[in-house]
């Protein structure tokens, strides 16, 4: 009987869904603005993110600024995850600070209602998590501007959602090797974390570093949502080379794709689609082509633009 069963939902289910999981994840990317932008653009996306995804065998979709919530609740209902990335935007006022206040509400009510979707901040984007969870700017200056740490686990990683399933042995590499990019002036310290009721309620607090002065919270998970930050950057290590603070240590790497593949596996859960082919094409990153930004000084090998 279970074989005909399955034998039946594989000749009605797409060929990239199987019960429970969803193989043709997409995960939507916030854009934000800069100050240094091409002639009529108004956002930019760092393409390091777009490669992180795409190594786990997801697709992008970028979520720019400055649009409709009727837009942007439309493209919450055909993504399966979003990541807010790192950056320089102001965690209040910028068009990307509005994106991710509405993403990040959405995502509270789909969850709360047993729709599966997943939130991943990077350093801008973990402290725009803490603004959004709290109500509050909870900032510390740190002299954090740029160096590899070593993770310095709370718990047993194993214990975890983001770590329970990575190998023991990288689990050791990134408690004892410098394998996390550090490139942030602000942090949550692990006082102020303590002492915030909405986030120590609401995050389990994964691993703290320091500067040599002041401790400060790295990595967060939610305790009943799907919703992520590290304040260091696992996509720099295989796909940034401008810095030499960016570890490229083969733990380092085995890093970016193991925390890649985490969150986009978290995305296989969710089951939102674009209503026909055509509109999905429509909203890849394919549509789009990064330029080589490096040699100009940027921190990013390359980036993609967007009127």
């Amino acid at each position: 009987m279970l074989v005909l069963l399955l034998c039946v939902l594989s000749a009605i289910l797409p060929a990239h869904s199987l019960v429970g999981r969803n193989d043709a994840p997409i995960i939507g990317i916030l854009t934000q603005e800069t100050s240094r932008l091409p002639p009529n653009m108004t956002s930019y996306l760092a393409a390091s993110y777009v490669k992180y995804v795409e190594s786990a065998g997801g697709r992008v979709v970028p979520i720019t600024i400055y649009q409709s919530l009727e837009h942007y609740t439309s493209l919450f209902n055909s993504l399966n995850g979003v990541i807010f990335p790192g950056g320089a935007s102001n965690l209040i006022t910028s068009g990307y600070a509005r994106s991710a206040k509405i993403f990040y509400q959405l995502a509270l009510e789909a969850n709360t209602r047993g729709d599966y979707f997943p939130i991943w901040g990077t350093c801008l984007g973990f402290e725009e998590l803490t603004y959004l969870t709290s109500g509050r700017l909870l900032l510390s200056l740190t002299n954090t501007r740029g160096i590899p740490l070593p993770m310095v686990f709370t718990n047993d990683p194993r214990q975890s959602r983001m770590f329970g399933g990575f190998p023991p042995d990288l689990l050791d590499d990134m408690a004892a090797e410098p394998i996390s990019a550090h490139v942030h002036k602000w942090s949550v310290t692990s006082d102020v974390f303590e002492n915030s009721t909405e986030l120590n309620m609401f995050y389990r607090v994964l691993s703290v570093n320091s500067d040599e002065t002041t401790e400060f919270v790295s990595t967060m998970e939610a305790y009943n949502y799907p919703i992520y930050g590290t304040l260091w950057h696992p996509e720099k290590n295989a796909f940034e080379w401008t810095r030499d603070y960016i570890p490229h240590s083969p733990a380092a790497i085995k890093t970016t794709f193991f925390m890649a593949d985490f969150f986009v596996n978290e995305a296989r859960k969710n089951f939102h689609k674009f209503n026909n082919k055509t509109e999905e094409d429509s909203r890849l990153i394919y549509n789009y082509s990064p330029l080589y930004s490096s040699p100009g000084g940027s921190v990013f090998e390359q980036k993609y633009y967007f009127p």
